[in-house]
């Protein structure tokens, strides 16, 4: 019924078919990893299952050692007033493991049929990886009529998204300030949604101005090392520096950040270093565990920046471990933040970064 449709396009093709007498589906398989959305689409289901008359409501969290036959003893249980009934199952770490693995490929077949009548099963997962997408519950949950995954708002649509959710309440922003806000609440998208709430309530419907955009939005943006670590491979310079300066004030261990840059660096150089000795490139990610977006990303990367720059890049994130040891780097400055900051921008805007 809602295969490839989104989620607000499920909640009113689901509202339609409740105003017209017709019953729900038996399974609904929300994924996803971002709470705001998620939270937002299970509220919905909810609601309109208990407004076509699903009173009794059952809520399970599972994981691989949870007990799975309470969930199958869940869907037979008999109602003592007779109601229709909503099963939550909710699996935060989106592995039931093999029992549980069992019981959804179980549960699946039970409501694709009719052997669960006035009974709705609605199943919340995060997103699922590409070797998970291949397990035998998976593939079962997939085939459902309603498997719907809810997406991640990426920095580059995070301005449309604010502009929409203003858009509901009435109100607009410019641009700038669009993307002003963007990045003031850049990765935090339950943070974006309280500061649009707020710009409800401290303003009349129509046009905000940028000034009082800006005293009212607080600068709620949670970096994090994935951020800054795209920003440089995508060539982003100063939304690069800008996380790594939010790092370094909201105090994430030097370590950490080293870590998460000096490694995608070292797989770029071996990538690198592969594509230079005639093999195949797709053939190397592969053998790197590399898949999806992030591939894409890394096949860019690796077109806009020359070879031999990776080798160098290496070097430098060596002589950052050692400026943080507490041990001397010939040629490098003393601070172990700044020289990162060049090692960011040697990638990021290598034209910026001769010097280093």
């Amino acid at each position: 019924m809602a295969r490839g449709l989104g989620i607000e396009g499920l909640l009113r093709q689901l509202d339609q078919a409740s105003q017209s007498g017709r019953s729900l589906d038996g399974l609904y398989v929300i994924s996803g990893d971002e709470p705001l959305l998620l939270t937002e689409a299970l509220d919905g289901l909810r609601a309109l299952a208990t407004k076509a008359g699903y009173l009794e409501r059952t809520s399970l969290v599972m994981d691989a050692r949870s007990d799975w036959s309470a969930v199958l003893g869940a869907t037979q249980n008999v109602s003592l007033f007779g109601d229709r009934r909503l099963i939550e199952l909710k699996i935060p770490g989106g592995k039931p493991g093999k029992v549980g693995g069992d019981t959804l490929v179980n549960l699946a077949g039970l409501s694709g049929g009719s052997a669960l009548p006035d009974t709705v099963v609605l199943i919340s997962l995060p997103r699922l990886d590409r070797s998970t997408r291949a397990a035998k519950w998976a593939t079962a949950l997939q085939q459902a009529n309603a498997f719907i995954e809810v997406p991640t708002i990426e920095r580059q649509h995070l301005p449309d998204w604010i502009r929409q959710r203003l858009q509901r309440q009435g109100q607009s922003l410019q641009p700038e300030s669009l993307e002003w806000m963007a990045d003031k609440v850049e990765g935090n998208l339950l943070a974006a949604h309280q500061e649009i709430q707020k710009l409800g309530l401290l303003h009349p419907e129509g046009p905000i101005s940028p000034k009082d955009v800006e005293q009212a939005v607080l600068d709620v943006a949670r970096y994090d090392v994935f951020g800054l670590r795209d920003a440089m491979l995508s060539g982003q310079a100063n939304r690069a520096l800008r996380i790594l300066a939010g790092l370094k004030a909201e105090g994430e261990g030097l370590p950490l950040v080293l870590w998460a840059v000096g490694d995608e660096i070292r797989l770029l150089a071996r990538l690198a270093a592969a594509q230079a000795a005639g093999q195949d490139i797709g053939g190397a990610m592969r053998q790197q565990r590399v898949f999806g977006p992030r591939e894409q990303m890394l096949r860019q990367t690796l077109r806009r920046l020359p070879a031999a720059l990776w080798p160098v890049a290496v070097q430098h994130a060596h002589d950052i471990d050692r400026l943080i040891k507490g041990l001397k780097a010939s040629g490098r400055l003393d601070d172990p933040w700044e020289e990162l900051a060049r090692l960011v921008l040697r990638v990021a805007a290598p034209r910026a970064a001769r010097a280093g």
